[in-house]
C-alpha cells in the first residue's frame, strides 16, 4: 500500500506543531461572566499527514485539565477530521472541517449543557496568524439558530 502524498491541507497542518502558550477567557453562560484561561500545548506531527496536540490548561474555578486533540485531511472526502478529548469532560468531540485560506473551522456535535437532553452544534476556529501565532474561539448554536461564542483563546509559541 503506498502511503498518500501530502496535500497543501496537510502541510498547513504542520504548522502547528511546536510548543505553545495559550491565554483566553471562556463564557460559562451562567451569569458568572468570562473567567480566564491559561496553559501550554505541544503539537506534534504524525507522520506528514496528522498532528496530535496535547495541552494543559487552568480550569475555570480551579484545576488542571489534560486535552488531547487529532487533526488531518481526509484527501477522499477533500476534509479535514479529528478528534478531542479532555479530562475534564466524558464525551469525545468528533471534528469534520473545512479551510479557507488560514482559518481551519471544525464543526462538532455536543451536549447542550444546560439541558443534558438536548445536542447541540459546536464550532472550533482555528486562525494562523502571519506573526507565527494562532488564535482559536469556539461558539455554540443555540436553538434559536444564533451563535453564541464560548471561549477566545491566543497561542504563541514558547
Amino acid at each position: 500500500m503506498d502511503i498518500p502524498q501530502p496535500t497543501p491541507d496537510h502541510e498547513w497542518l504542520l504548522c502547528l506543531v511546536g510548543d505553545w502558550i495559550m491565554e483566553g477567557s471562556c463564557s460559562m453562560g451562567d451569569g458568572q461572566g468570562e473567567q480566564l484561561l491559561r496553559g501550554t500545548e505541544k503539537v506534534r506531527a504524525i507522520g506528514s499527514l496528522w498532528v496530535q496536540g496535547e495541552s494543559q490548561a487552568e480550569m475555570p474555578g480551579g484545576g488542571t485539565a489534560t486535552n488531547l486533540i487529532t487533526l488531518g485531511h481526509d484527501i477522499a472526502r477533500g476534509r479535514f477530521t479529528g478528534s478531542f478529548i479532555s479530562s475534564a469532560m466524558s464525551m469525545m468531540w468528533l471534528y469534520d472541517g473545512v479551510r479557507e485560506g488560514d482559518v481551519l473551522t471544525l464543526d462538532c456535535e455536543g451536549p447542550d449543557f444546560t439541558d443534558p437532553t438536548r445536542r447541540l452544534h459546536y464550532q472550533d476556529i482555528v486562525e494562523m496568524l502571519p506573526d507565527g501565532g494562532r488564535t482559536l474561539s469556539s461558539r455554540v448554536r443555540m436553538p434559536d439558530g444564533q451563535w453564541q461564542p464560548i471561549m477566545r483563546a491566543a497561542y504563541r509559541r514558547i
